[in-house]
């Protein structure tokens, strides 16, 4: 399975009038089916504190930085600093994460899926419980 990783998208544009980027499905590692944006999180906050069992999910950091804590089920954690709006964060499917928003931040997600709760997984027990039973498949 493919891990997490940044992938940058280019400005069009120039300092003195601004810039945008495109994400079109053509060059994205799934398509789009949802979209939503997270604002206004105390950066006293830490959330996420959850994995997904086929979700896969495009994050940027639109305003502010955001950093996001990744495990997969091997048990190997690595950081991601997302600081700028034309970098996105991929993150494939069965990765628990935590994350973290500086005062400003705004997280926007292009997701996979549409929402489904089934598709969640809210205990950091039943994640490991995932790694155990991943591991005698092996």
């Amino acid at each position: 399975m493919e891990g997490p990783r940044f992938i940058d998208f280019p400005k069009i544009g120039s300092s003195a009038l601004g810039y945008i980027s495109v994400a079109q499905n053509s060059a994205l590692p799934f398509e789009i089916k949802r979209v939503y944006w997270t604002y206004f999180t105390p950066d006293s906050m830490i959330r996420g504190h959850h994995a997904h069992h086929e979700l896969q999910q495009l994050i940027f950091a639109t305003s502010g930085i955001i950093e996001f804590t990744l495990e997969d089920l091997d048990g190997n954690q690595q950081t991601y600093l997302l600081d700028s709006p034309n970098k996105g964060l991929y993150i494939p499917r069965l990765y628990w994460r935590t994350i973290k928003f500086s005062h400003n931040a705004v997280l926007l997600c292009l997701a996979s899926m549409e929402y489904e709760e089934s598709d969640y997984i809210r205990s950091y027990y039943e994640f490991t419980k995932l790694r155990a039973d991943s591991s005698d498949l092996s």
